[in-house]
């Protein structure tokens, strides 16, 4: 660890602690930081006495999470969720940047659509954003020739349901996209489910007429025939390919053999596929309705299986809010979908807690920072983003990994009110959230900072 220099400007913010996330490990020391930046982390606090300062004491500081599957529902589904509240609920639950997907109305399938969210976003988010862009079906080829100051990444469904109004059908369209995103050096992000084939079994047996069967009538096989499909295409491209909240075990399986023969294939877990099973499906209803379902214990097993691995690259929550007046519609009208960027730091670590009790503490922050921090940050090529070094941007997370509490309705802070995870005791809370060194969540007085989140341009993954 360096220590401060004179070569250094005095900084205006000095964060202390004895467990500093670090990419070269957990440490002691002290965070400089000046002009929203980190200038050093040092071994000693030098500063004039004038600077103000920060004590985190045995508290972990993390570099800032980053949750790279967002609905923040602008424009069009703002009643179900806003960029206010969802990034109330982001800087909440530990998180400084967000990426948005596009599946709103209208689509978000341009250039000029792009700039006009940002403009909607703009002086109403708490934290720092980029964007998907989305797949059109009517034109494929504009990945090809996609400006990287406008989206880096296009989001591609495979499968329908109630706000997906772009799903690719047509297999000649779906060879078009990655064809032209390999061209333009587009990361595709995918719902890689099989919509034909869900029809197909529809029609032979009807929708789901009750959670109990729920699981069953959306099954893993149209996970991995949509898996299989795009290795292959990828095979075929070159396309870079990361497949978003990946639920069973045959498909994890199938994307890790794709990248030990070299293909550029990643996959993302979700925090819900790793804290709930179909049993809680039975039992909460459409709280835990989603897109791909919630599978049976030995898949949640293998995605922990894989987290512990080093599998994934990103850990995402899928934040999907619906009102509580659409979540108790019928069974076919609930529309998938949960509020989850809250709670997805919080409810990671208490798995890893419960799982492997006996693991060091340390190991397991590392984990969390991996996934919900460098891991997106590298993918996406996030500047500034995802690590507690000098040079990156001061996005700091204080974190108590101890404390036990129970989450209730009173603490959502999406704009639907409610969470899946009402009732859990938790391990761990985020007590204070920095972004660009400035507090914008503060869990002791419940108070956020400015909405003055910047939009960032992403560069080439590391």
């Amino acid at each position: 660890m360096a220590k401060l220099t004179p070569s250094l400007p005095e900084p205006d913010l000095v964060v202390s602690a004895r467990k500093l996330v670090t990419p070269h490990g957990v440490r002691a020391g002290h965070v400089l930081v000046s002009g929203g930046r980190i200038t050093a982390i040092a071994d000693e606090d030098t500063a004039a006495p004038v600077v103000p300062r920060m004590d985190a004491g045995d508290h972990y500081v993390l570099p800032g999470l980053i949750d790279s599957h967002v609905h923040f529902r602008t424009p069009g589904l703002t009643h179900k969720e806003d960029w206010e509240h969802g990034s109330r609920a982001a800087v909440a639950g530990g998180f400084t940047t967000v990426m948005d997907m596009p599946n709103t109305v209208p689509p978000t399938l341009t250039p000029q659509a792009v700039a006009d969210k940002a403009d909607m976003v703009k002086g109403h988010s708490l934290a720092d954003h980029a964007f998907h862009i989305g797949v059109d079906p009517q034109d494929p080829e504009l990945l090809a020739c996609l400006d990287r100051s406008v989206a880096t990444s296009a989001k591609l469904f495979m499968a329908g349901h109630h706000t997906a109004p772009t799903v690719v059908r047509d297999p000649a369209v779906l060879e078009q996209a990655f064809a032209a995103a390999a061209e333009g050096g587009v990361q595709l992000v995918l719902h890689a489910e099989d919509g034909e084939l869900f029809s197909l079994l529809d029609e032979w047996w009807g929708e789901p007429g009750s959670y109990r069967e729920y699981e069953a009538r959306r099954p893993r096989s149209g996970g991995i025939a949509a898996v299989a499909k795009v290795i292959e295409l990828v095979r075929r491209h070159g396309t870079k390919a990361h497949i978003l909240h990946l639920s069973s075990a045959e498909e994890a399986d199938l994307v890790c053999a794709a990248q030990a023969a070299g293909l550029p294939v990643t996959f993302e877990v979700t925090g819900h596929h790793l804290s709930f099973t179909d049993k809680d499906t039975q039992r909460l209803g459409a709280r835990t309705r989603l897109s791909p379902s919630i599978r049976g214990q030995a898949d949640q097993d293998r995605l922990w299986e894989a987290v512990y691995a080093g599998q994934p690259a990103t850990i995402g929550s899928d934040h999907a809010p619906h009102t509580v007046e659409e979540k108790t519609r019928t069974v076919q009208a609930s529309p998938p979908g949960l509020p989850g960027v809250q709670e997805l730091a919080v409810a990671v670590w208490t798995g890893m807690r419960r799982r492997r009790p006996e693991e060091d503490p340390d190991t397991a922050a590392a984990r969390l920072v991996r996934y919900l921090s460098s891991g997106p940050a590298d993918l996406f090529g996030l500047p500034g983003k995802g690590r507690l070094e000098p040079g990156a941007d001061a996005d700091l997370v204080l974190f108590d990994p101890d404390v036990p509490w129970m989450l209730s309705a009173d603490d959502v802070r999406a704009k639907c009110g409610w969470s899946a995870y009402e009732g859990w005791t938790m391990t761990g809370r985020i007590e204070r959230t920095l972004r660009a060194g400035q507090a914008v969540w503060d869990a002791a007085t419940q108070t956020f900072g400015s909405y003055d989140g910047r939009r960032l341009s992403p560069t080439e993954p590391r």
